[in-house]
């Protein structure tokens, strides 16, 4: 990529008591109309994000409220967007960020990601997830402008979430391995600085890893971090590897798909077996977060699993990681049948 395309966000705000300030933050940048894409969220949310816009004059006209993320719906948004806006605000889960991320490239206008959790990294990402005619896309978009996370309201959205933000970080230490995998076996480029970065938003939480205010604005840095890291680089790599390939089988064939982070976590343990490094360090976190008791709590299925990791190595056209070197169902089967810290975990 070249680097005079690169964009990253200019307005970052992590800190608690952020929502309500998201008018003065607009107001900066003279963004006096917006339209607000929001999901189904807490009257008490919504509520402080209104009166921190109203006080300070950002006219929002209806906010939109989505429960699904369309990509037919993006384009009926983007017909009917008003001629005075100035810039989309995503406020919400993943679907509405998604979809205002979108809209906002469709519409060549700047985009302000507003999470009210940290379930992965696509909040800042430069792709969206949109289904198209059922299935489920990802398309190219652009990093938002700004980031504002409350730590406050992230605390307060189910600790599911959280844990599915913690699977899909450390998911990256999997996944940069096998970026250099594929370096040494197809001569496929690394861009070092993109895993380098990559690669230390892992170990920057790892350094509090807890569910409380510092640990939630460590984990919400390294995340965003994370989406500046495929700017960087033009690709996903260095944020989605092996682990993610086993998710999006799990997503195709599974009867009851889990959510990302808790499916890309789980598969970065198996997968960090089978590139014999950094087992240690995810089951020291996965124990100290709590998240094989969320996984026991709603156990996997072992048949599924099996058969996604079959799948895998051909979920993505020529992208190599440690699962195309050879076929690794009989390690795994050794793993789930022998691995103390997975009792409980598949049924």
């Amino acid at each position: 990529m070249n680097n005079s395309q690169i964009r990253v966000p200019s307005l970052v705000r992590i800190k608690p008591g952020a929502l309500p300030r998201l008018g003065i933050y607009l107001s900066r940048s003279a963004f006096t109309h917006v339209l607000v894409v929001s999901g189904q969220l807490p009257e008490a949310v919504t509520q402080a994000a209104r009166e921190g816009l109203e006080s300070n004059h950002i006219h929002t006209g209806p906010w939109v409220e989505v429960d699904d993320n369309s990509f037919e719906n993006v384009v009926e948004l983007f017909a009917l967007l008003p001629k005075k806006t100035m810039a989309i605000v995503g406020l919400g889960g993943g679907k509405a960020l998604d979809m205002a991320k979108y809209l906002a490239f469709l519409a060549r206008l700047p985009y302000l990601a507003v999470p009210t959790s940290l379930s992965n990294d696509g909040f800042c990402s430069p792709q969206s997830s949109l289904t198209m005619h059922g299935k489920r896309r990802s398309l190219a978009a652009t990093l938002p402008q700004g980031v504002i996370i409350d730590v406050d309201v992230c605390l307060s959205a189910p600790r599911a979430l959280w844990l599915s933000g913690v699977g899909d970080l450390v998911a990256k230490l999997t996944a940069v391995h096998d970026w250099k995998l594929s370096f040494h076996n197809t001569g496929e480029p690394v861009n070092d600085l993109a895993a380098l970065l990559s690669d230390a938003t892992v170990h920057q939480f790892l350094a509090n890893p807890t569910h409380d205010a510092a640990g939630m604005a460590l984990l919400g840095t390294a995340l965003m971090l994370n989406g500046i890291a495929m700017e960087i680089c033009g690709s996903s790599r260095p944020t989605s590897g092996s682990e993610h390939l086993i998710s999006h089988a799990l997503d195709a064939t599974s009867a009851h798909p889990r959510l990302h982070g808790l499916q890309v976590g789980m598969a970065s343990y198996f997968v960090s077996q089978f590139q014999e490094r950094n087992t240690e360090l995810l089951a020291h976190v996965f124990t100290k977060t709590g998240f094989w008791d969320a996984v026991r709590a709603a156990p996997f299925s072992r048949q599924e699993w099996l058969h996604a990791l079959s799948l895998a190595p051909d979920m993505k056209e020529n992208f190599f990681t440690v699962l195309s070197l050879r076929d690794w169902l009989p390690e795994a089967i050794r793993i789930l049948d022998n691995d103390p810290l997975l009792r409980g975990c598949f049924i």
